[in-house]
Parts: structure tokens; sequence; C-alpha cells
């Protein structure tokens, strides 16, 4: 025997996944925008560590 379709909590379960993925999105732009920031004034990201070597070789092509 099928099962009796329980839309309402579907939608709800739908709607759930879609909001935890826009946060989630939503978070990873945040923290991109703050890197992209810290990195503009010229002070290191908070855990102290670069991203990546491309920023380093743009400090030695400003150097020379």
């Amino acid at each position: 025997m099928a099962r009796k379709p329980n839309y309402n909590f579907e939608r709800q379960e739908r709607d759930r996944r879609k909001a935890d993925k826009k946060a989630a999105k939503a978070l990873a732009k945040s923290d991109k925008q703050d890197r992209a920031k810290t990195e503009q004034d010229g002070t290191l990201p908070i855990d102290g560590s670069a991203d990546s070597p491309i920023d380093n070789a743009d400090d030695a092509i400003d150097a020379e």
C-alpha cells in the first residue's frame, strides 16, 4: 500500500533545506568579503595565515 502524502511536512522540509543552503551561502559570502577587506587594509586575517601565494607574488611585484 502506498503511503499517504504529507504535503505540508514535505514543503516545510524543502523550505528548511533551502533556508539552510541560503544561510551557508550567505556565511561563505560574508567570510569572503571579510577576507578581501582585511587584505585590502594590509592586515593579516584573524587566523594569521596567508590564504594564497599569489598575494605574496603581488607584493613582490609592488616592491620592484
